[in-house]
């Protein structure tokens, strides 16, 4: 992480056909963007001024940087990473756009890894176009959590109070069933409830986990995943004062407003998580990766390709990605701090306790 007081967030282009640069731009013209953090795009000052022209933006520039070492860190940067020869090719999908996006990525990468970004916003892509060699993967978190081993990840939707984790992500639904066991049911919610401490700042996270099947497996009558597999694992989670409760029936729960009384939800796979996130709160909604050492989020939307360059692309979910990649990187610093004085004032008390047994053992002798 970057020790400069200033939060410099990372922000990679995503796919060049889509609405990337438009959200981007959009948001980057916000004069208040720049008093929160120090903005930079790993992409193309290029293919920035195509979008740019093409959206009939003339009020906004980006600083081009080669690196991050020369970035201002008072207005939007980019640093020039990507082949920008590359034809623009407006809601098009094309295997040089999926080049472009995994580019921008890797570079950005490099430089998290270096601590030279406190956080990183990925523009979206098309999952298909940017496999290669190096991504084979079905989306950023999965090939983020493969960039950071030993660290396992969470797919956690977020809008204001609303936060929905995934047990299965991006995974054929014919392969969920499977998937459900009670160790990976408990993987993600640890991760889930160490998130809400560390990155949310909630101190007794309060966390609802759905159900598999209909009416949360009806006793057994609709399926037993539920009574085999979920219960128990709420029973640990329990047990390792993680307040997990449920299992819920998925319906009835989002029917009633059942998310207003939790600080987070764990459904059982994508669907059944994000058709309600979506519904929710599609306009305002961010994807953080929660688990891994580095800060990711994502506007919960995709390329749009039926919109690009057409200039009405909403950017409400891509600032909103920037803010939440703010407030986290505010809340972990607390969070490291706070657990860094507890420990120092831990071991002052081991030590005023050993040096209270040596006075009382002298006195003693």
């Amino acid at each position: 992480m970057n020790t400069d007081e200033r939060i410099v967030v990372g922000i990679t282009h995503g796919d060049v056909n889509g609405v990337g640069y438009e959200i981007i731009i959009k948001t980057l013209m916000e004069p208040e963007i720049c008093e929160l953090c120090t903005p930079v795009v790993y992409g193309s000052p290029k293919l920035a001024a195509y979008h740019r022209k093409a959206l009939n933006i003339e009020n906004f520039s980006f600083n081009l940087v080669k690196s991050i070492e020369h970035i201002n860190l008072k207005r939007p940067n980019i640093i020039d990473c990507v082949d920008d020869t590359v034809r623009i090719e407006l809601g098009h999908p094309s295997p040089a756009a999926g080049l472009a996006a995994f580019q921008s990525l890797e570079k950005a990468l490099e430089d998290v890894k270096l601590n030279k970004l406190d956080a990183l916003v990925t523009a979206p892509i098309n999952k298909y176009t940017i496999q290669s060699e190096q991504f084979h993967f079905p989306g950023h978190t999965e090939y983020l959590q493969q960039q950071f081993p030993g660290n396992d990840a969470l797919m956690l939707m977020c809008a204001d109070n609303l936060r929905i984790g995934v047990v299965t992500g991006h995974v054929p639904i014919s392969e969920v069933s499977a998937l459900i066991k009670k160790s990976l049911i408990l993987k993600k919610l640890r991760i889930l409830n160490q998130s809400l401490i560390q990155d949310f700042g909630i101190r007794k996270p309060t966390i609802a986990v759905l159900g598999l099947n209909p009416h949360a497996g009806d006793n057994g009558l609709i399926g037993r995943e539920e009574i085999e597999e979920i219960i128990p694992a709420l029973k640990t989670a329990r047990e390792e004062n993680i307040m997990a409760i449920g299992p819920y029936p998925a319906d009835g729960f989002f029917g009633s407003d059942g998310s207003k009384k939790f600080d987070a939800v764990l459904a059982m796979y994508h669907d059944q998580g994000l058709t309600a996130f979506k519904t929710l709160s599609f306009e305002q909604g961010v994807n953080f990766t929660a688990g891994l050492p580095l800060i990711r989020t994502s506007p919960a939307h995709g390329t749009a390709y039926d919109i690009a360059g057409k200039g009405v692309a909403s950017e409400e979910s891509f600032r909103s990605s920037i803010y939440l990649a703010i407030d986290i990187c505010r809340n972990r610093r607390s969070f490291i701090q706070l657990t860094s004085n507890s420990l120092k004032l831990q071991t002052v008390s081991d030590k005023n306790a050993v040096d209270e047994e040596i006075v009382i053992q002298e006195d003693n002798s």
